[in-house]
């Protein structure tokens, strides 16, 4: 579905209301995943229709209103370390697909997907790991897989498979880290921009300390076709943790492994709110390279942080580049 930014507004904005009149008429466990009311006033550059219109903080973008809380736990929660810290060969089924997605309320996007997602599915292995992925184009454009990290170049992935076609790409998963994987076809950035990527997590032998830990990727859409994004998203839908926040018990370890893939943009950052956090750059080193609460990342730049949220609450986190906090890249952590 093709959509000027005023039409997104006007039309997430109607869902809004729609929403709002089931979810805080009455007492339902999804009023209680929402985070405080504040009127959602005018944004530069954004005409919004009158009267306004009140709805959980984080802009006007909204999550498909039949997703639930765990519609996004298998891009959110990444598969568990393998306790036995062994390498060994991992199989790993990937295809491309050409598909329309719902990105938003009432805003469908005709994407290519991995494996039927934007973004494709979490990878995860340990340092020394064989992979051997079996690769399928079940599109109608020639894709491809391209691993980011360190391998043999025969299998780097950059040639096109054609429609139809397939391919083994075995490489060996190094160094320990936070990588991403993408489609290297050309144009390699239309490629990208319509969903053609993942996040690839490499342990390191004996692994990391014990943590909650989730992966947030983050993803931008052009739906009109014009080179610039209108909706920006965590894990490829907007406004999903405004609705969901992530719950975390308070004073436990969290670990998020933070990807940026937006294509179109020059840079993007991650904010948390009201704490700070280690980061771990590429997540290549056992040490943190600084303290801080924003970490800034450019195209396919990926850092893991760590941190603890000491009370009870909720804390807001979203890009310091806020058009895009205020299309659909807002969320919350909850701390229970």
């Amino acid at each position: 579905m093709s959509l000027r930014r005023r039409d997104l507004l006007r039309r997430s904005l109607a869902g809004a209301a729609g929403a709002a009149s089931a979810l805080f008429g009455r007492k339902a466990a999804a009023e209680e995943n929402a985070p405080p009311s504040y009127p959602a006033g005018p944004h530069p550059g954004h005409a919004l229709p009158e009267p306004v219109v009140h709805s959980p903080y984080g802009g006007p973008a909204t999550p498909p209103a039949h997703l639930s809380a765990a519609s996004l736990d298998a891009l959110l929660v990444p598969p568990p370390p393998d306790p036995s810290g062994a390498t060994r060969t991992r199989e790993v089924p990937i295809w491309v697909n050409e598909q329309p997605i719902e990105v938003a309320h009432d805003v469908r996007f005709h994407a290519w997907t991995y494996n039927g997602s934007v973004p494709g599915p979490v990878l995860r292995a340990t340092e020394g790991d064989e992979l051997s992925v079996s690769f399928r184009n079940l599109g109608t454009h020639p894709h491809n897989l391209h691993f980011h990290g360190r391998h043999d170049i025969e299998h780097d992935g950059w040639q096109p498979i054609p429609a139809g076609g397939s391919e083994t790409y075995r490489i060996r998963a190094e160094p320990f880290g936070l990588h991403p994987y993408h489609c290297h076809a050309l144009p390699v950035s239309q490629h990208i921009a319509r969903g053609l990527y993942g996040a690839f997590i490499v342990d390191p032998p004996g692994g990391r300390p014990p943590a909650h830990e989730f992966v947030l990727v983050l993803c931008g859409f052009d739906l009109d076709g014009d080179g610039r994004n209108e909706l920006y998203a965590w894990n490829g839908v907007a406004g999903f943790f405004t609705r969901f926040p992530i719950k975390v018990p308070a004073g436990d370890l969290v670990r998020l492994y933070v990807l940026n893939m937006v294509s179109g943009d020059p840079v993007a950052s991650f904010h948390l709110h009201a704490e700070t956090f280690d980061v771990y750059r590429s997540g290549t080193g056992l040490e943190p390279d600084e303290h801080t609460d924003v970490v800034t990342l450019g195209q396919a730049e990926r850092a893991i942080l760590e941190f603890r949220l000491p009370r009870r609450g909720r804390y807001m986190f979203h890009p310091h580049q806020v058009h895009m906090a205020e299309a659909g890249a807002m969320g919350w952590f909850a701390a229970i």
